[in-house]
Protein backbone atom coordinates (compact mmCIF):
# COMPACT_ATOMS: atom_id res chain seq x y z
CA UNK A 1 0.00 0.00 0.00
CA UNK A 2 1.20 3.47 -0.66
CA UNK A 3 0.21 4.68 2.68
CA UNK A 4 2.17 2.02 4.90
CA UNK A 5 2.97 2.16 8.45
CA UNK A 6 6.35 3.15 7.27
CA UNK A 7 4.51 6.34 5.81
CA UNK A 8 3.12 7.32 8.75
CA UNK A 9 6.16 7.41 10.97
CA UNK A 10 7.51 9.65 8.28
CA UNK A 11 4.44 11.76 8.57
CA UNK A 12 4.82 11.63 12.00
CA UNK A 13 8.87 12.33 11.96
CA UNK A 14 8.30 15.22 9.38
CA UNK A 15 5.92 16.89 11.70
CA UNK A 16 8.08 16.76 14.79
CA UNK A 17 10.80 18.23 12.24
CA UNK A 18 8.59 20.95 11.24
CA UNK A 19 8.02 22.35 14.43
CA UNK A 20 11.53 22.31 15.92
CA UNK A 21 12.01 24.51 12.67
CA UNK A 22 8.79 26.97 13.97
CA UNK A 23 10.32 26.96 17.14
CA UNK A 24 13.97 27.58 15.95
CA UNK A 25 12.53 30.92 13.70
CA UNK A 26 9.98 32.37 15.86
CA UNK A 27 10.11 34.11 19.23
CA UNK A 28 7.98 31.75 22.38
CA UNK A 29 4.68 33.15 22.26
CA UNK A 30 4.79 34.49 18.87
CA UNK A 31 2.09 33.29 15.95
CA UNK A 32 2.83 33.11 12.31
CA UNK A 33 0.00 35.85 11.48
CA UNK A 34 1.72 38.96 10.59
CA UNK A 35 3.24 36.70 7.91
CA UNK A 36 -0.06 35.20 6.24
CA UNK A 37 -0.96 36.84 3.28
CA UNK A 38 -3.95 39.19 4.14
CA UNK A 39 -6.48 40.81 1.69
CA UNK A 40 -4.25 43.31 1.64
CA UNK A 41 -1.34 42.29 0.42
CA UNK A 42 -2.76 39.89 -2.21
CA UNK A 43 -4.65 43.37 -3.36
CA UNK A 44 -1.42 44.85 -3.62
CA UNK A 45 0.00 41.86 -5.46
CA UNK A 46 -2.44 42.28 -8.01
CA UNK A 47 -1.62 46.17 -8.59
CA UNK A 48 1.76 45.33 -9.12
CA UNK A 49 0.65 42.84 -11.70
CA UNK A 50 -1.94 45.34 -13.46
CA UNK A 51 1.29 47.89 -13.28
CA UNK A 52 3.56 45.63 -14.79
CA UNK A 53 5.68 45.03 -12.07
CA UNK A 54 6.78 42.12 -10.00
CA UNK A 55 6.54 41.31 -7.05
CA UNK A 56 9.53 41.67 -4.10
CA UNK A 57 10.02 38.82 -1.06
CA UNK A 58 12.97 38.22 1.02
CA UNK A 59 12.28 34.25 2.00
CA UNK A 60 9.82 32.39 0.12
CA UNK A 61 7.20 33.49 -2.67
CA UNK A 62 4.18 31.61 -4.46
CA UNK A 63 2.92 32.06 -8.25
CA UNK A 64 0.26 30.54 -9.33
CA UNK A 65 -3.38 30.96 -10.96
CA UNK A 66 -5.49 31.95 -8.04
CA UNK A 67 -4.99 34.24 -5.05
CA UNK A 68 -6.63 31.90 -3.20
CA UNK A 69 -4.53 29.21 -3.81
CA UNK A 70 -1.32 31.70 -3.60
CA UNK A 71 -2.76 32.40 -0.01
CA UNK A 72 -2.93 28.91 0.86
CA UNK A 73 0.38 27.92 -0.12
CA UNK A 74 2.18 31.76 1.30
CA UNK A 75 0.35 30.51 4.80
CA UNK A 76 2.02 27.03 4.49
CA UNK A 77 5.36 28.66 3.71
CA UNK A 78 4.94 31.01 7.03
CA UNK A 79 4.64 28.14 8.73
CA UNK A 80 7.86 26.81 8.29
CA UNK A 81 7.01 24.78 5.88
CA UNK A 82 8.79 23.70 2.36
CA UNK A 83 8.13 24.36 -1.24
CA UNK A 84 6.86 20.97 -1.26
CA UNK A 85 4.42 21.63 1.20
CA UNK A 86 2.89 24.74 -0.01
CA UNK A 87 2.58 22.62 -3.29
CA UNK A 88 0.07 20.46 -1.86
CA UNK A 89 -1.61 23.54 -0.84
CA UNK A 90 -1.75 25.21 -3.54
CA UNK A 91 -2.87 22.38 -5.69
CA UNK A 92 -5.63 21.48 -3.35
CA UNK A 93 -7.55 24.51 -3.31
CA UNK A 94 -7.11 24.76 -7.72
CA UNK A 95 -8.57 21.64 -8.00
CA UNK A 96 -11.37 23.35 -5.87
CA UNK A 97 -11.65 27.28 -6.92
CA UNK A 98 -9.85 26.49 -11.11
CA UNK A 99 -11.43 23.17 -11.31
CA UNK A 100 -11.49 23.29 -15.70
CA UNK A 101 -7.80 23.72 -15.45
CA UNK A 102 -6.22 20.89 -12.64
CA UNK A 103 -7.01 18.55 -10.00
CA UNK A 104 -7.25 15.71 -8.27
CA UNK A 105 -8.39 13.53 -11.23
CA UNK A 106 -5.30 14.50 -13.60
CA UNK A 107 -1.77 14.56 -14.00
CA UNK A 108 1.26 16.70 -13.28
CA UNK A 109 5.09 17.10 -13.77
CA UNK A 110 7.53 18.41 -11.17
CA UNK A 111 10.71 20.03 -11.60
CA UNK A 112 12.47 20.15 -7.91
CA UNK A 113 15.87 22.17 -6.49
CA UNK A 114 17.38 20.73 -3.49
CA UNK A 115 18.73 22.73 -1.41
CA UNK A 116 20.24 20.57 0.68
CA UNK A 117 22.03 18.61 -1.63
CA UNK A 118 22.27 21.09 -4.33
CA UNK A 119 20.36 18.11 -7.25
CA UNK A 120 17.94 19.20 -9.65
CA UNK A 121 15.72 16.33 -10.71
CA UNK A 122 12.01 15.45 -11.78
CA UNK A 123 8.90 13.39 -11.09
CA UNK A 124 6.54 12.42 -13.81
CA UNK A 125 2.80 12.50 -12.57
CA UNK A 126 1.62 12.02 -16.17
CA UNK A 127 -1.44 9.99 -16.66
CA UNK A 128 -1.33 6.35 -18.30
CA UNK A 129 -3.46 4.71 -20.94
CA UNK A 130 -5.37 1.63 -19.18
CA UNK A 131 -4.31 -1.58 -19.40
CA UNK A 132 -7.27 -2.49 -22.01
CA UNK A 133 -6.46 0.21 -24.40
CA UNK A 134 -5.55 -0.52 -27.74
CA UNK A 135 -4.05 1.79 -30.33
CA UNK A 136 -7.51 1.80 -31.99
CA UNK A 137 -9.38 3.85 -29.01
CA UNK A 138 -10.24 6.95 -31.04
CA UNK A 139 -10.58 5.46 -34.74
CA UNK A 140 -13.88 5.30 -35.99
CA UNK A 141 -15.36 1.90 -37.39
CA UNK A 142 -13.54 2.22 -40.76
CA UNK A 143 -9.80 3.32 -39.29
CA UNK A 144 -10.18 7.12 -39.10
CA UNK A 145 -9.53 9.48 -36.29
CA UNK A 146 -12.49 10.45 -34.25
CA UNK A 147 -13.58 13.70 -34.23
CA UNK A 148 -11.39 15.32 -31.13
CA UNK A 149 -14.66 16.27 -28.92
CA UNK A 150 -16.43 13.23 -29.87
CA UNK A 151 -13.70 11.53 -28.01
CA UNK A 152 -13.10 13.73 -25.11
CA UNK A 153 -16.36 13.96 -23.72
CA UNK A 154 -17.13 10.99 -21.67
CA UNK A 155 -15.14 7.83 -19.92
CA UNK A 156 -13.47 7.04 -23.47
CA UNK A 157 -10.57 9.52 -22.78
CA UNK A 158 -9.89 9.10 -19.25
CA UNK A 159 -5.98 7.86 -18.12
CA UNK A 160 -5.15 6.81 -14.64
CA UNK A 161 -4.93 10.14 -12.97
CA UNK A 162 -1.40 11.50 -11.32
CA UNK A 163 -1.75 14.08 -9.61
CA UNK A 164 -2.51 12.40 -5.71
CA UNK A 165 0.21 10.06 -6.09
CA UNK A 166 2.99 13.01 -7.32
CA UNK A 167 1.26 15.14 -4.45
CA UNK A 168 2.55 12.36 -1.92
CA UNK A 169 5.53 11.64 -3.30
CA UNK A 170 6.65 14.88 -2.98
CA UNK A 171 6.11 16.01 0.30
CA UNK A 172 7.38 11.92 1.29
CA UNK A 173 10.70 13.01 -0.35
CA UNK A 174 10.75 16.93 0.79
CA UNK A 175 7.40 17.92 3.15
CA UNK A 176 8.08 18.62 6.77
CA UNK A 177 4.84 19.81 8.11
CA UNK A 178 1.84 17.17 8.96
CA UNK A 179 0.59 16.02 5.81
CA UNK A 180 -2.89 16.62 6.75
CA UNK A 181 -2.94 20.14 7.92
CA UNK A 182 -2.35 20.85 4.22
CA UNK A 183 -5.69 20.03 3.35
CA UNK A 184 -7.36 22.40 5.43
CA UNK A 185 -7.45 25.68 3.36
CA UNK A 186 -9.46 23.53 0.28
CA UNK A 187 -11.95 21.52 3.01
CA UNK A 188 -12.56 24.78 4.36
CA UNK A 189 -13.10 26.52 1.63
CA UNK A 190 -14.95 23.72 -0.10
CA UNK A 191 -16.94 23.37 3.20
CA UNK A 192 -17.96 26.86 3.65
CA UNK A 193 -17.86 28.27 -0.38
CA UNK A 194 -15.82 30.36 -2.74
CA UNK A 195 -16.53 32.96 -5.03
CA UNK A 196 -16.69 32.11 -8.39
CA UNK A 197 -14.35 34.06 -10.15
CA UNK A 198 -15.03 35.87 -13.64
CA UNK A 199 -12.98 33.22 -15.33
CA UNK A 200 -14.68 30.32 -14.24
CA UNK A 201 -17.60 31.78 -15.05
CA UNK A 202 -16.73 32.80 -18.51
CA UNK A 203 -15.40 28.81 -18.97
CA UNK A 204 -18.93 27.29 -17.89
CA UNK A 205 -21.00 29.37 -19.74
CA UNK A 206 -18.83 28.82 -23.16
CA UNK A 207 -18.82 24.86 -22.69
CA UNK A 208 -22.28 24.50 -20.56
CA UNK A 209 -23.64 22.26 -23.48
CA UNK A 210 -20.53 19.15 -22.74
CA UNK A 211 -21.04 20.16 -18.96
CA UNK A 212 -24.67 19.41 -19.14
CA UNK A 213 -23.85 15.88 -20.93
CA UNK A 214 -23.85 14.21 -17.66
CA UNK A 215 -26.04 14.93 -14.48
CA UNK A 216 -23.46 14.98 -11.48
CA UNK A 217 -21.00 17.32 -13.54
CA UNK A 218 -23.94 19.37 -14.57
CA UNK A 219 -25.87 19.25 -10.92
CA UNK A 220 -22.31 21.70 -9.68
CA UNK A 221 -21.89 23.88 -12.83
CA UNK A 222 -25.11 24.15 -14.09
CA UNK A 223 -27.50 24.23 -10.87
CA UNK A 224 -31.12 24.54 -12.21
CA UNK A 225 -29.91 24.58 -15.96
CA UNK A 226 -28.06 27.81 -15.50
CA UNK A 227 -24.42 28.44 -15.37
CA UNK A 228 -22.97 29.62 -12.84
CA UNK A 229 -22.50 33.77 -12.51
CA UNK A 230 -19.48 35.36 -10.98
CA UNK A 231 -19.21 36.13 -7.57
CA UNK A 232 -21.54 32.94 -7.03
CA UNK A 233 -20.75 31.32 -3.55
CA UNK A 234 -19.68 27.84 -4.77
CA UNK A 235 -19.36 24.64 -2.02
CA UNK A 236 -18.01 21.41 -2.89
CA UNK A 237 -18.77 19.19 0.05
CA UNK A 238 -18.01 16.04 -1.75
CA UNK A 239 -14.39 17.37 -2.38
CA UNK A 240 -14.29 18.15 0.97
CA UNK A 241 -15.40 14.33 1.88
CA UNK A 242 -11.97 13.21 -0.71
CA UNK A 243 -9.78 15.82 0.97
CA UNK A 244 -10.77 14.77 4.48
CA UNK A 245 -9.94 11.21 3.95
CA UNK A 246 -6.63 11.80 2.13
CA UNK A 247 -6.01 13.70 5.00
CA UNK A 248 -5.95 10.68 7.02
CA UNK A 249 -5.07 8.02 5.11
CA UNK A 250 -2.83 9.59 1.80
CA UNK A 251 -3.02 8.86 -1.63
CA UNK A 252 -4.25 5.27 -1.16
CA UNK A 253 -7.82 6.75 -0.41
CA UNK A 254 -7.61 7.76 -3.98
CA UNK A 255 -6.16 4.86 -5.62
CA UNK A 256 -7.65 2.07 -3.53
CA UNK A 257 -11.59 1.60 -2.60
CA UNK A 258 -14.05 3.37 -2.89
CA UNK A 259 -13.32 6.55 -4.36
CA UNK A 260 -11.35 4.24 -6.79
CA UNK A 261 -14.30 2.24 -7.79
CA UNK A 262 -16.70 5.03 -8.31
CA UNK A 263 -14.12 6.42 -11.08
CA UNK A 264 -13.82 3.07 -12.44
CA UNK A 265 -18.10 2.88 -12.51
CA UNK A 266 -18.10 6.43 -14.13
CA UNK A 267 -15.38 5.92 -16.64
CA UNK A 268 -16.92 2.39 -17.67
CA UNK A 269 -20.75 3.21 -17.17
CA UNK A 270 -20.99 6.98 -18.78
CA UNK A 271 -24.14 7.15 -20.64
CA UNK A 272 -21.89 8.03 -23.71
CA UNK A 273 -18.67 7.36 -24.52
CA UNK A 274 -17.92 5.08 -22.05
CA UNK A 275 -14.03 4.28 -21.71
CA UNK A 276 -11.52 1.00 -20.15
CA UNK A 277 -10.02 2.78 -17.08
CA UNK A 278 -10.29 -0.58 -14.14
CA UNK A 279 -9.48 -0.13 -10.73
CA UNK A 280 -6.67 -2.19 -11.51
CA UNK A 281 -4.99 0.98 -13.55
CA UNK A 282 -5.40 3.01 -10.13
CA UNK A 283 -4.25 0.66 -7.52
CA UNK A 284 -1.00 -0.18 -9.94
CA UNK A 285 -0.43 3.60 -10.62
CA UNK A 286 3.16 5.07 -10.12
CA UNK A 287 5.49 7.85 -10.05
CA UNK A 288 8.35 8.03 -12.10
CA UNK A 289 11.35 10.09 -10.97
CA UNK A 290 13.21 11.63 -14.40
CA UNK A 291 16.43 12.95 -14.95
CA UNK A 292 15.92 16.43 -15.61
CA UNK A 293 16.69 17.53 -19.46
CA UNK A 294 19.08 20.78 -19.82
CA UNK A 295 20.04 22.75 -22.71
CA UNK A 296 22.87 25.49 -22.15
CA UNK A 297 21.35 28.99 -23.36
CA UNK A 298 23.58 32.28 -22.54
CA UNK A 299 26.08 30.44 -19.99
CA UNK A 300 22.53 29.21 -17.76
CA UNK A 301 21.32 25.97 -17.51
CA UNK A 302 17.57 25.89 -18.84
CA UNK A 303 16.15 22.47 -16.95
CA UNK A 304 13.22 21.06 -17.31
CA UNK A 305 10.80 17.50 -17.76
CA UNK A 306 12.17 15.33 -20.44
CA UNK A 307 9.93 12.62 -21.87
CA UNK A 308 6.70 11.59 -21.58
CA UNK A 309 6.73 15.18 -21.91
CA UNK A 310 8.42 16.76 -24.90
CA UNK A 311 8.55 20.70 -23.17
CA UNK A 312 12.25 20.64 -22.26
CA UNK A 313 13.53 19.28 -25.12
CA UNK A 314 11.76 21.41 -27.21
CA UNK A 315 12.12 24.64 -25.33
CA UNK A 316 15.64 23.57 -24.97
CA UNK A 317 15.99 23.16 -29.05
CA UNK A 318 14.76 26.23 -29.47
CA UNK A 319 17.08 28.21 -27.02
CA UNK A 320 19.98 25.97 -28.01
CA UNK A 321 19.44 26.51 -31.89
CA UNK A 322 19.29 30.58 -31.14
CA UNK A 323 22.45 30.95 -28.96
CA UNK A 324 24.64 31.79 -31.71
CA UNK A 325 22.66 34.50 -32.36
CA UNK A 326 22.66 37.97 -30.92
CA UNK A 327 18.99 38.58 -29.74
CA UNK A 328 19.97 40.95 -27.43
CA UNK A 329 21.22 43.04 -29.79
CA UNK A 330 18.24 42.90 -32.39
CA UNK A 331 16.54 43.76 -29.44
CA UNK A 332 12.40 42.51 -28.89
CA UNK A 333 11.08 45.00 -31.18
CA UNK A 334 12.99 44.16 -34.37
CA UNK A 335 11.28 40.99 -36.85
CA UNK A 336 14.70 39.46 -37.64
CA UNK A 337 14.64 38.16 -33.70
CA UNK A 338 10.88 36.98 -34.48
CA UNK A 339 12.31 35.74 -38.13
CA UNK A 340 14.79 33.38 -35.74
CA UNK A 341 12.75 32.70 -32.92
CA UNK A 342 9.42 31.33 -35.10
CA UNK A 343 11.57 29.53 -37.51
CA UNK A 344 13.66 27.58 -34.63
CA UNK A 345 10.49 26.69 -32.78
CA UNK A 346 9.03 25.35 -36.41
CA UNK A 347 12.31 23.19 -36.61
CA UNK A 348 12.05 21.78 -33.12
CA UNK A 349 8.38 20.97 -33.69
CA UNK A 350 8.98 19.13 -36.46
CA UNK A 351 11.57 16.97 -34.47
CA UNK A 352 8.49 17.02 -31.51
CA UNK A 353 6.46 15.79 -34.12
CA UNK A 354 8.76 12.93 -35.35
CA UNK A 355 10.45 11.63 -32.23
CA UNK A 356 9.16 12.80 -29.31
CA UNK A 357 6.73 10.23 -27.09
CA UNK A 358 6.81 7.64 -23.62
CA UNK A 359 10.44 6.58 -23.53
CA UNK A 360 9.45 3.72 -21.45
CA UNK A 361 7.39 2.45 -24.67
CA UNK A 362 9.31 3.73 -27.84
CA UNK A 363 12.99 4.23 -28.49
CA UNK A 364 13.72 8.42 -28.44
CA UNK A 365 17.31 10.14 -29.34
CA UNK A 366 16.63 12.29 -26.43
CA UNK A 367 20.10 12.90 -25.97
CA UNK A 368 21.10 13.46 -29.49
CA UNK A 369 17.81 15.85 -29.87
CA UNK A 370 19.79 18.48 -27.64
CA UNK A 371 23.61 17.63 -28.30
CA UNK A 372 25.45 20.75 -29.37
CA UNK A 373 26.50 19.59 -32.31
CA UNK A 374 23.01 18.62 -34.05
CA UNK A 375 21.50 21.82 -32.55
CA UNK A 376 24.43 24.05 -34.70
CA UNK A 377 23.36 22.59 -37.74
CA UNK A 378 20.01 22.87 -36.97
CA UNK A 379 20.96 26.51 -36.01
CA UNK A 380 22.59 26.66 -39.68
CA UNK A 381 19.53 26.69 -41.44
CA UNK A 382 18.54 29.88 -40.06
CA UNK A 383 21.27 31.55 -41.61
CA UNK A 384 19.61 33.49 -44.49
CA UNK A 385 16.83 36.45 -44.57
CA UNK A 386 13.30 35.37 -44.93
CA UNK A 387 11.13 32.55 -43.22
CA UNK A 388 12.49 28.37 -43.99
CA UNK A 389 10.20 27.56 -47.19
CA UNK A 390 10.92 24.26 -45.97
CA UNK A 391 10.67 22.54 -42.11
CA UNK A 392 11.44 18.97 -41.77
CA UNK A 393 12.49 17.18 -38.83
CA UNK A 394 16.55 16.02 -38.65
CA UNK A 395 18.73 13.41 -38.22
CA UNK A 396 19.69 13.48 -34.58
CA UNK A 397 22.32 10.63 -33.09
CA UNK A 398 20.24 7.62 -32.75
CA UNK A 399 20.89 4.71 -30.81
CA UNK A 400 18.13 2.59 -32.51
CA UNK A 401 15.90 2.86 -35.76
CA UNK A 402 14.44 5.94 -36.28
CA UNK A 403 11.64 5.14 -38.42
CA UNK A 404 8.70 7.24 -37.40
CA UNK A 405 6.05 8.57 -38.83
CA UNK A 406 4.89 12.24 -38.16
CA UNK A 407 2.49 12.58 -35.51
CA UNK A 408 -0.66 14.17 -35.94
CA UNK A 409 -1.95 14.62 -32.08
CA UNK A 410 -3.94 18.09 -31.35
CA UNK A 411 -3.32 19.40 -27.89
CA UNK A 412 -5.52 22.07 -26.32
CA UNK A 413 -5.12 24.51 -23.90
CA UNK A 414 -6.52 23.69 -19.90
CA UNK A 415 -3.75 23.59 -17.37
CA UNK A 416 -1.49 25.43 -14.79
CA UNK A 417 1.26 26.17 -13.33
CA UNK A 418 2.88 27.12 -10.05
CA UNK A 419 6.52 28.15 -9.30
CA UNK A 420 7.53 28.58 -5.53
CA UNK A 421 10.63 29.50 -3.79
CA UNK A 422 10.99 28.05 0.33
CA UNK A 423 12.82 30.04 2.85
CA UNK A 424 15.34 26.89 2.86
CA UNK A 425 16.32 27.56 -1.23
CA UNK A 426 14.19 24.62 -2.43
CA UNK A 427 12.76 25.74 -5.60
CA UNK A 428 9.36 23.57 -7.14
CA UNK A 429 8.44 24.40 -10.27
CA UNK A 430 4.99 21.97 -11.35
CA UNK A 431 2.51 22.73 -14.58
CA UNK A 432 -0.45 20.24 -13.64
CA UNK A 433 -3.59 19.80 -15.78
CA UNK A 434 -6.66 17.61 -16.38
CA UNK A 435 -6.26 18.63 -20.57
CA UNK A 436 -8.89 19.90 -22.18
CA UNK A 437 -10.61 22.46 -19.97
CA UNK A 438 -13.08 20.67 -17.91
CA UNK A 439 -11.60 17.53 -19.28
CA UNK A 440 -13.87 14.33 -19.86
CA UNK A 441 -16.57 16.47 -17.85
CA UNK A 442 -17.22 13.40 -15.99
CA UNK A 443 -17.06 14.44 -12.43
CA UNK A 444 -16.29 12.29 -9.69
CA UNK A 445 -16.28 13.12 -5.56
CA UNK A 446 -16.28 16.29 -5.99
CA UNK A 447 -13.30 16.55 -8.66
CA UNK A 448 -13.39 16.08 -13.19
CA UNK A 449 -11.54 13.34 -14.72
CA UNK A 450 -9.32 14.18 -17.06
CA UNK A 451 -9.21 13.57 -20.95
CA UNK A 452 -5.17 13.09 -21.50
CA UNK A 453 -5.61 9.63 -23.66
CA UNK A 454 -6.47 12.80 -26.18
CA UNK A 455 -2.82 13.76 -26.11
CA UNK A 456 -2.15 10.64 -28.05
CA UNK A 457 -2.31 10.59 -31.73
CA UNK A 458 -5.15 8.94 -32.29
CA UNK A 459 -3.62 7.52 -35.68
CA UNK A 460 -1.55 4.46 -34.67
CA UNK A 461 0.60 4.52 -38.47
CA UNK A 462 0.86 6.51 -41.63
CA UNK A 463 1.15 4.49 -44.82
CA UNK A 464 2.72 1.31 -42.74
CA UNK A 465 5.27 3.95 -40.56
CA UNK A 466 4.22 3.72 -36.97
CA UNK A 467 4.19 7.25 -34.93
CA UNK A 468 5.97 7.06 -32.00
CA UNK A 469 3.26 8.76 -29.98
CA UNK A 470 0.75 6.18 -30.79
CA UNK A 471 -1.72 4.83 -27.52
CA UNK A 472 -0.62 1.55 -26.48
CA UNK A 473 -1.48 -0.27 -22.54
CA UNK A 474 0.25 1.70 -19.55
CA UNK A 475 1.94 4.46 -21.93
CA UNK A 476 1.87 7.99 -21.08
CA UNK A 477 0.88 10.37 -23.30
CA UNK A 478 2.98 12.92 -25.20
CA UNK A 479 2.70 16.31 -23.31
CA UNK A 480 3.99 19.81 -23.99
CA UNK A 481 4.04 20.98 -19.88
CA UNK A 482 7.07 22.75 -19.78
CA UNK A 483 7.82 23.28 -15.60
CA UNK A 484 11.63 24.51 -15.75
CA UNK A 485 13.98 26.07 -13.75
CA UNK A 486 17.22 27.97 -15.02
CA UNK A 487 20.29 27.37 -13.50
CA UNK A 488 23.37 29.84 -13.78
CA UNK A 489 26.57 28.56 -12.02
CA UNK A 490 24.63 25.44 -10.59
CA UNK A 491 22.54 27.71 -8.25
CA UNK A 492 18.69 28.44 -9.33
CA UNK A 493 17.80 31.99 -10.56
CA UNK A 494 14.32 31.50 -12.52
CA UNK A 495 11.49 29.06 -11.83
CA UNK A 496 8.97 29.36 -14.91
CA UNK A 497 6.55 27.44 -16.72
CA UNK A 498 2.56 28.00 -18.41
CA UNK A 499 0.02 26.33 -19.44
CA UNK A 500 -1.29 26.70 -23.22
CA UNK A 501 -1.96 22.96 -24.95
CA UNK A 502 1.23 23.03 -26.90
CA UNK A 503 2.04 26.56 -27.17
CA UNK A 504 3.47 26.15 -23.81
CA UNK A 505 6.42 25.77 -25.45
CA UNK A 506 6.74 28.82 -26.80
CA UNK A 507 5.07 31.05 -24.08
CA UNK A 508 8.04 29.54 -22.10
CA UNK A 509 10.93 29.97 -24.70
CA UNK A 510 9.46 33.40 -25.49
CA UNK A 511 9.68 35.10 -21.53
CA UNK A 512 12.84 33.52 -21.13
CA UNK A 513 14.56 34.85 -23.97
CA UNK A 514 12.98 38.38 -23.10
CA UNK A 515 14.17 37.82 -19.43
CA UNK A 516 17.74 37.27 -20.68
CA UNK A 517 18.35 38.24 -23.89
CA UNK A 518 16.18 41.67 -23.48
CA UNK A 519 17.01 42.12 -19.79
CA UNK A 520 13.41 42.73 -18.69
CA UNK A 521 12.25 41.72 -15.18
CA UNK A 522 10.32 38.57 -14.95
CA UNK A 523 6.41 40.62 -15.16
CA UNK A 524 7.85 42.45 -17.88
CA UNK A 525 8.63 39.09 -19.70
CA UNK A 526 5.61 37.38 -19.10
CA UNK A 527 3.92 40.33 -19.91
CA UNK A 528 5.39 40.78 -23.41
CA UNK A 529 2.99 40.16 -25.95
CA UNK A 530 3.01 36.77 -27.24
CA UNK A 531 4.29 35.48 -31.10
CA UNK A 532 3.92 32.05 -31.61
CA UNK A 533 4.51 29.44 -34.92
CA UNK A 534 5.04 26.25 -34.11
CA UNK A 535 3.50 24.34 -37.61
CA UNK A 536 3.68 26.91 -39.79
CA UNK A 537 1.70 30.10 -39.20
CA UNK A 538 2.52 32.70 -36.83
CA UNK A 539 0.28 33.26 -34.42
CA UNK A 540 0.46 36.79 -32.58
CA UNK A 541 -1.44 38.46 -29.66
CA UNK A 542 -4.15 40.41 -30.81
CA UNK A 543 -5.16 43.37 -29.69
CA UNK A 544 -0.82 43.78 -28.35
CA UNK A 545 2.44 45.64 -30.18
CA UNK A 546 2.70 41.89 -31.22
CA UNK A 547 -0.35 41.82 -33.47
CA UNK A 548 1.93 45.29 -35.15
CA UNK A 549 4.93 42.22 -36.53
CA UNK A 550 2.58 40.31 -38.18
CA UNK A 551 2.54 42.56 -41.22
CA UNK A 552 7.24 42.57 -41.39
CA UNK A 553 6.83 39.05 -41.21
CA UNK A 554 4.25 38.09 -43.37
CA UNK A 555 6.77 39.89 -46.00
CA UNK A 556 9.47 37.64 -44.57
CA UNK A 557 7.72 34.70 -46.17
CA UNK A 558 5.75 33.55 -42.75
CA UNK A 559 1.68 32.68 -42.84
CA UNK A 560 0.66 35.09 -40.09
CA UNK A 561 -2.98 34.96 -38.08
CA UNK A 562 -3.52 37.60 -35.07
CA UNK A 563 -5.92 35.84 -32.41
CA UNK A 564 -5.80 35.49 -28.72
CA UNK A 565 -3.39 33.79 -27.16
CA UNK A 566 -4.12 32.95 -23.57
CA UNK A 567 -1.17 31.94 -21.36
CA UNK A 568 -0.97 31.60 -17.89
CA UNK A 569 2.44 32.04 -17.43
CA UNK A 570 3.76 32.34 -13.66
CA UNK A 571 7.25 33.06 -12.52
CA UNK A 572 9.97 33.54 -9.79
CA UNK A 573 13.90 35.05 -9.95
CA UNK A 574 15.78 34.00 -7.51
CA UNK A 575 18.48 36.49 -6.17
CA UNK A 576 19.64 38.32 -3.39
CA UNK A 577 15.36 38.67 -3.48
CA UNK A 578 12.90 37.10 -5.17
CA UNK A 579 10.84 38.05 -7.58
CA UNK A 580 7.72 37.27 -8.83
CA UNK A 581 5.14 37.47 -12.27
CA UNK A 582 2.07 36.41 -12.52
CA UNK A 583 0.66 36.51 -16.39
CA UNK A 584 -2.01 39.49 -16.75
CA UNK A 585 -3.92 37.16 -18.91
CA UNK A 586 -5.02 35.41 -15.74
CA UNK A 587 -5.93 35.42 -12.59
CA UNK A 588 -3.25 34.66 -10.54
CA UNK A 589 -0.56 36.65 -8.42
CA UNK A 590 2.58 36.46 -6.90
CA UNK A 591 2.98 36.67 -3.60
CA UNK A 592 5.81 36.21 -0.74
CA UNK A 593 6.84 37.15 2.97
Amino acid sequence: MRFSLTVALTLIAGAAMAQQAADAVQPEGSTTGAAVATTEAIAAAQEAKDAGQPVTADTYMVAAANPLAVQAGVEVLAKGGTAADALIAVQLVLGLVEPQSSGLGGGAFLVWYDAETGELTTLDGRETAPLAATPQLFQTEDGEPMGFFDAVVGGRSVGTPGTPALLEEAYLRWGGLDWSILFDTAIDLAENGFEVSPRLAAMIERDAERLSTFPVTADYFLPGGTPLAAGTTLKNQPYADTLRLMAAEGADAFYVGKIAQDIMAAVQFAPSNPGVLSELDLAVYEVKERAPVCVTYREHDVCGMGPPSSGALTVGQILGMLDSYDLAELGAENPESWRLIGDASRLAFADRGRFMADSDHVPMPTAGLVDPAYLADRAALLGGDAALTEVAPGNPAFDHSSNWADDESLELPSTSHISIVDSFGNVASMTTTIENAFGARLMVHGFLLNNELTDFSFRSHVDGVPIANALAPGKRPRSSMSPTIVMKDDVPVLAIGSPGGSRIIGYTAKSIIAWMDWDMDVQQAISLPHAVNRFGTYDFEEGTSAADLAPELEALGFEVNVRGLNSGLHAIEIGETLQGGADPRREGIALGD
